[in-house]
């Protein structure tokens, strides 16, 4: 078979969306949820004799931004654009001695403390939810960032213009929408889950303050590049890997008419898809978020319980994008051989690429354990095999 493009990588990308046949497979790389750890993107770099200076652009998972070499090198179809905090906002991360150790503290715009220690600079994880011990009347009286402040979305328009006209690229906006567990976050996960069953009202008004938040934000992000996006990303973990993190029952009646509110909201100001991300067992979910509203479930991660690819495709794949699920992330990626990573790509994009409706990327970020073989093995695999008949 001969293979030969010939769409460019934005329309290659539309057309998968479409659930329209492309010329092969668009490939992904750089998202929030589909990036690389600054670890393993140096050990690639060095690999592959690329010389970039690495610069994190998502301090929580320690995600470094592919270079332009790289991006090419693998035949990334798509390029993002990234809002950013409030101008008066600082999110400078600190050195601390917290118990004779050594931490570097990130302060969010809600409050929340994330934190990773100087022996295992890995991730951040959260050390301070600053309403912990908080009752319903403080939520009222909480300094809850102004999502409308137009600094956030200085120079958006220019960048996205920029790669809309200038290059063939897909735009795709950064992880955005982040409704539920941004209040978890807040409260701390066990208080949190113990709410949703003892203090739904509090949940109720927290989940109304994020909420709000995020109709702000987009009420300008839109404005801005609503016209110009191809691709908005959102999403809540909502699922682990046996099945739902909390009550099918409680997501219905409390996170989901929230959720969907939010989606209809972006549906009706902009013509991009709408990506949802939520890592798991989520097949439950699926019907939900469908009806909420939703283009695009990412990372499809086909290692968590009922998460079969075949019985994916056969039940949704007429109805949603598949955007990830290009290789067990948890097992094969790290652990196995490059030969053992092509066949698992073979394998899954055999199943997602017919009938267009898929975007590979691997399933979740790279880790930082993640041998350069592998990462090579991993995208080349995906473009020699994902071009279609």
């Amino acid at each position: 078979m001969n293979k030969k493009e010939t769409l460019t990588s934005r329309e290659r990308l539309l057309k998968a969306l479409n659930h329209q046949i492309p010329d092969r497979v668009p490939i992904d790389l750089g998202g929030n949820q589909t990036g690389i750890h600054k670890i393993a993107y140096e050990r690639l770099i060095d690999y592959l004799g690329i010389r970039d200076e690495i610069k994190i652009m998502d301090a929580v998972q320690q995600l470094a931004r592919p270079c332009e070499a790289v991006l090419e090198r693998f035949q990334i179809d798509t390029r993002y654009i990234f809002a950013k905090g409030s101008l008066s906002f600082k999110g400078e991360i600190v050195k601390t001695i917290r118990d004779d150790k050594v931490w570097y503290d990130l302060v969010d715009e809600f409050g929340v403390r994330w934190s990773m220690p100087d022996d295992t600079p890995l991730y951040m994880d959260i050390t301070y939810h600053p309403l912990a011990n908080a009752t319903i009347d403080d939520i009222k009286e909480y300094p809850f960032p102004k999502g409308d402040d137009p600094t956030r979305f200085e120079g958006l328009r220019e960048q996205a213009l920029m790669l809309k006209k200038e290059t063939p690229y897909a735009v795709v906006s950064g992880i955005s929408g982040v409704v539920y567990e941004t209040c978890w976050y807040m409260r701390g996960l066990e208080q949190w889950m113990c709410d949703l069953v003892q203090q739904p009202d509090f949940c109720e008004a927290l989940l109304d303050q994020t909420l709000k938040f995020w109709f702000d934000w987009f009420s300008l992000f839109l404005k801005e590049v609503g016209d110009v996006v191809d691709v908005i990303m959102i999403g809540d973990d909502l699922a682990g890997q046996k099945g739902p993190l909390f009550s099918p029952n409680i997501y219905r009646r409390i996170v989901k008419p929230r959720q969907k509110k939010l989606v209809q909201y972006i549906r009706s100001n902009t013509k991009a898809k709408i990506w949802y991300h939520t890592c798991g067992s989520c097949i439950e979910y699926i019907p939900d978020l469908i009806d909420n509203g939703i283009d695009i479930l990412d990372p499809v991660q086909t290692s968590a319980k009922n998460m079969d690819p075949e019985k994916l495709k056969s039940n949704f794949g007429d109805k949603l994008v598949f955007w990830g699920g290009g290789c067990d992330a948890q097992h094969i990626l790290p652990r196995g051989t490059p030969d053992e990573v092509a066949k698992n790509v073979r394998e899954h994009i055999s199943t997602f690429k017919p009938g267009g409706g898929y975007v590979f990327n691997n399933v979740h970020n790279i880790q930082a354990d993640v041998p350069p073989e592998n990462i090579i093995a991993l995208f080349d695999t995906a473009y020699q095999y994902g071009f279609y008949e």
